[in-house]
This record gives C-alpha cells, structure tokens and sequence, in this order.
C-alpha cells in the first residue's frame, strides 16, 4: 500500500490556489483512476485507488497545511505504512512554475505543511513531489503569492505541470523513487 497526501487548505476560499497545487494533483490522480466519493477520515478525506496494479491511499489533509503531519501520521500508522511509502506532493514557490522534483529525502525547503509531516513521522526520510508555483514576484508577499490563484494566463502551463505531476505519482507507485527521480527531475 502506497499513501499519496496532497497539501492544501480546506475550504472553497482557498480551491485554485497556488498553495493548493497538492489537492489539485490528488484530484488529477482520482479522476484517472475512476476514485470512488471520498470518506472523512484521519482528519481528512481519503480515496482508495490503484496506480498501475499498486494500491494507494490518497489523503487530502483537512487540518490546514501547516498541521497536515497530524493528519498523514493517523493514516500512516493506521495503515502500518512504512515511510518510505508516502509521497507527499505539496508547492514550492522557489521552483519554476511548470517544474517538478522528486526526491526521497531531505528539508521542508521552508514549506510549512511538509515541515511538519516531517517533524510530526520523525525524520525528513519522506518521499515528496515539489511542484513549482514561482517565483514570487519582486512586489508580492509571499504568503500573498501562494494563497492567490493562478490567472487564466498560467493555467495552461499549471495544468500540463499537474498532469506530469500526476504521471510522476504513477511512476513513482510503479517503480520506485529512483526511476521516478531519474525520469521526472
């Protein structure tokens, strides 16, 4: 079993934001793969799918980005899901927008939600997918820039940049975080 955990903030103030990219490629994942409705549970909602014969979890965190480890800690103990078999997708304003990294370990990188999955699981041996949302322009605040939504001039490039985060997901489940690193990155 493969957990796959989306970060966003819940509620439909914040659908379509830069800091929601994580839900949006979750979203991606489940329409392909014909998810049925999702279930409230730990402290979020669920869907269970499978990704090219390997069956996964996906969990849309409802704690608010910043407490997302609460919720990915409950699924990840309830299910006895080894670390190395959660994949976090979450943004990252220091990436490009339309760039992607996967990698199996190492920092937050200062995202706030994947600081404290890592905190909260005990170690920054996670599996995370960082889709680049930036840069964030000179006369912005960051956190303005990441709770905006993208202008209908980005979104052709944010929605090839979903699906090939969405393909990545796959590649990951099917094969590994190596040959996903080594087709992705």
């Amino acid at each position: 079993m493969k957990l796959i955990v989306g970060l966003g903030n819940p509620g439909r103030a914040y659908e379509g934001t830069r800091h929601n990219i994580g839900f949006d490629v979750l979203e991606k994942l489940a329409a392909r793969a014909g998810a049925p409705a999702r279930r409230a549970r730990f402290q979020g909602e669920v869907a269970q799918i499978s990704l090219r014969g390997t069956s996964a979890m996906l969990l849309w965190p409802m704690t608010w980005m910043n407490l997302s480890g609460s919720s990915v800690l409950a699924a990840r103990d309830f299910y006895k899901v080894a670390n190395a078999d959660i994949l976090v997708v979450c943004d990252d304003f220091q990436l490009s927008k339309g760039t992607i990294r996967i990698r199996g370990k190492g920092s937050s990188g200062g995202q706030k939600g994947l600081a404290d999955v890592t905190r909260r699981l005990g170690g920054e041996d996670i599996p995370r997918l960082r889709v680049g949302i930036g840069p964030v322009p000179t006369n912005w605040a960051c956190p303005d820039f990441v709770l905006g939504k993208f202008s209908r001039d980005e979104r052709p490039d944010v929605d090839a940049s979903i699906e090939r985060s969405a393909d990545a997901v796959e590649e990951w489940a099917a094969t590994g975080i190596e040959a996903a690193m080594n087709r992705y990155n």
